[in-house]
């Protein structure tokens, strides 16, 4: 096809496309207007009023939401069906839009009508003649790619006076051949049938996608959050979609993702901060990390959570009349464990005081004690400050990140994991654990690790009270009984002039509607039980790849993700061409595996460049820094893109060093550098250029990869092979190592 023609195409779909830009702003002034009008409401001067005004407002403030998300490349898709379905083009995009005469002018990506657009193919082409594809920047149309479905059809149409060129080499080689940056773009316009049958899959149960590397796992993932939310809205949108992935690198790296597809009510996590306000940034040395992760450390867990607290008092005296009452450790320790049985720990604290009071109540042998009875005597003993203090110290209010800090002391660590853990993995926790300070914040203190020891205190302690209650407000809580665990209205009033609240225990964590979890073949046991706690009665999608596990015991792991699941239908997808690899990376990857031994699931990689993945040894005695630098420059002046240097993670400050700044390249350098000495390159942390281990890799992509010390990275730990491996097929166009 001429220059000439395929500029008349792109011409014509500009005039549509301007068409939709138009009626997207009248959308927004329409939904402006109903905001305007909801706050008018709100002036009427009642009750009716003022719920009219917070629908309409909510509406109003989500319609524009949607509509601010959909500018980029808001129309992408454009059917042509035989003459006998709709002769009419029919135009795909990230929402649904109508003219005004309320006819369809966009269909949004993810309702019925548009399903055909993923599901035609050559072979079943479902009525559709041609599949165009728009290319935009912005609000412009810079290209246009189509499919040829059905020939036949097309002839037929052509004879009757349609005129239906194809125009480009196919939207999924266009697509496949874009530069990265660094957040990943929707990429709906190009997701074939086999990713579509995912996408689409029945809301009921799990939704388990596996396939090898660049197969798409991801987006598609992330288009079946978003189709999900468009079907059952009220559902998914009133119970919330929890997206877990492996890092806080890939979380920001997928984070435009399902905006751009026009959905926002969705909570996006890494591992490190699915609880609560936690935000873990950080991984445990590999050995420290497996024995975090294993389930093993579950029954660690309650054991500590059961321990009585550090420090606090180990026995009570008082004389009360004639008699002398002592509550001493054996008596204490029978008192605690009988709380213990009866539920939370935190739920007991109002109990605390009644189980006291009894204990001391059966101590009570003189006339003169007794005379006075047991409600005077609790009067008494609920009046006594130093009863009091004893209480609060022995059985205080807890929260989670108190007692991980208790972990810090090895004496209470070998308790609390004898006949669990061998006195080497003990000594590997407590000192992983020696530097934690119960009066800081515990986020920055703990690693990701962490994260699920501290949700399964949460679960094992109950929460503490939202506010925290000075020591008059503990006073009250002590002074209910067990009777009195549930306080009237006008004990909440009386005792909100002290400045306190009465507690709630239960966990604040409302299960979601559904689960995502990314890169599942990642998550330990105790991840597993973590997120678990998140979906009780949620629907799944569970994406991964078991040959890239960085989770050295496969069948524990399998066994807390089905404890996790227990109960739910999984229904399973396998996705297996790979579109992020050329042909020649993907080869060299798969090398790689087969050569180590892995069990890897190898899809095919269907595009081709003609560059091969290139080896630098550096030799003895010559400059691994300056072969570095000259690899990283050479990729960043051949690519467009983003570069990534993966690297140990003991070399990971010095290579951010060694790219911080860039000098002229000295004429002595290697030669690699030699052939690199015209390229600029940006100070790493960049939008082009960044250093990450292998674990900051897992579902990032990149234009060049630079990875330095193969053999290294390899040797971290027990899944380095694994790791590696991941690492080998992050890279859509060149690959270079550096040994």
């Amino acid at each position: 096809m001429s220059e000439q023609q395929v500029e008349r195409e792109v011409a014509a779909e500009q005039q549509f496309v301007d068409r939709v830009y138009a009626q997207l702003e009248n959308a927004g002034r329409a939904a402006q207007e109903l905001a305007r009008e909801g706050h008018s409401r709100g002036r009427l001067g009642h009750e009716g009023g003022l719920v009219e005004r917070d629908a309409m407002v909510f509406q109003a403030a989500r319609r524009l939401a949607q509509l601010d998300a959909a500018h980029e490349g808001l129309v992408f898709g454009r059917l042509d069906l035989g003459a006998e379905l709709d002769p009419k083009p029919r135009y795909v995009g990230r929402i649904g839009l109508r003219d005004d005469n309320r006819d369809s002018l966009l269909i949004d990506w993810r309702a019925p009508a548009a399903a055909v657009f993923y599901q035609a193919t050559a072979a079943e082409p479902h009525g559709v003649l041609r599949r165009r594809v728009l290319r935009s920047t912005g609000r412009r149309v810079i290209g246009v790619e189509d499919e040829l479905l059905d020939a036949d059809g097309m002839a037929e149409a052509e004879k009757s006076g349609r005129e239906l060129p194809i125009v480009g080499e196919g939207a999924l080689m266009a697509q496949l051949s874009r530069a990265r940056d660094r957040s990943m773009h929707s990429i709906v316009a190009t997701i074939q049938a086999e990713q579509d049958k995912a996408i689409r899959a029945p809301a009921k149960g799990v939704v388990a996608i596996s396939g090898g590397p660049g197969t798409g796992k991801t987006v598609v993932a992330l288009h079946r959050a978003a189709y999900l939310l468009y079907t059952d809205r009220h559902r998914y949108e009133r119970g919330g979609v929890l997206v877990v992935g492996p890092s806080g690198v890939f979380m920001r790296y997928i984070e435009r993702v399902l905006p751009s597809l026009g959905e926002t009510a969705v909570a996006l996590r890494s591992l490190g901060e699915v609880v609560g306000d936690v935000r873990a940034t950080r991984h445990d040395e590999p050995a420290v990390a497996d024995i975090k992760g294993s389930s093993r450390m579950a029954e660690v867990v309650r054991r500590v959570g059961r321990q009585q607290v550090p420090g606090s008092p180990r026995e009570f005296r008082m004389f009360y009349r004639d008699d002398r009452l002592v509550l001493d450790a054996g008596l204490l320790g029978r008192i605690r464990r009988s709380l213990m049985g009866q539920g939370l720990r935190n739920k007991q604290v109002p109990r605390v005081s009644s189980a006291l009071l009894d204990a001391l109540w059966r101590q009570v042998r003189s006339e003169r004690g007794r005379d006075r009875g047991r409600e005077e005597f609790e009067d008494d003993l609920l009046s006594n400050d130093d009863f009091l203090d004893f209480a609060l110290a022995w059985w205080p209010p807890l929260d989670a990140p108190t007692v991980l800090c208790w972990l810090r002391d090895p004496e209470l660590l070998a308790r609390v994991s004898e006949g669990v853990l061998d006195a080497d993995e003990q000594e590997l926790l407590a000192k992983s654990w020696a530097h934690l300070d119960p009066d800081r914040p515990i986020g920055p203190q703990i690693s990701i690790e962490d994260v699920p020891l501290l949700d399964e205190l949460r679960y094992l302690l109950g929460d503490k009270p939202e506010r925290k209650v000075d020591d008059d407000g503990y006073a009250e809580v002590l002074k209910a009984s067990d009777r009195e665990e549930l306080l009237t209205a006008s004990d909440r009033e009386f005792s909100s002039g002290r400045g306190w609240v009465a507690p709630t225990y239960g966990i604040d964590d409302d299960p979601y509607a559904h689960v995502l979890i990314d890169e599942a073949q990642d998550l330990s046991p105790m991840q597993w039980r973590m997120v678990g706690r998140r979906g009780p009665t949620a629907t799944w999608t569970i994406v991964g790849d078991p040959a890239q596990s960085s989770w050295p015991v496969r069948a524990e792991a399998d066994a807390a993700r089905a404890e996790a699941l227990k109960g739910k239908t999984v229904h399973a997808f396998h996705l297996s061409t790979n579109y992020r690899n050329s042909a020649e990376i993907y080869a060299y990857a798969a090398a790689y595996a087969e050569r180590v031994g892995l069990d890897a699931d190898l899809p095919d990689a269907v595009r081709r460049t003609g560059a091969e993945p290139r080896e630098l040894t550096v030799g003895p005695g010559e400059d691994l820094e300056s072969a570095t630098r000259a690899a990283v420059a050479e990729l960043a002046g051949a690519v467009s893109g983003t570069v990534g240097v993966v690297v140990p993670v003991a070399r990971r400050s010095e290579v951010n060093a060694w790219l911080a700044s860039w000098p002229e390249l000295a004429d002595d350098a290697p030669s690699a550098a030699a052939a690199a000495r015209d390229f600029s390159l940006p100070p790493s942390g960049t939008d082009r250029v960044v250093v990450l281990t292998g674990l900051d890799t897992k579902g990032l992509e990149f234009d060049g990869i630079v990875v330095v010390g193969a053999q290294e990275i390899e040797d971290e730990s027990t899944t380095g092979r694994a790791t590696l491996y991941v690492v080998l097929t992050r890279a859509t166009q060149l690959l270079t190592t550096v040994s």
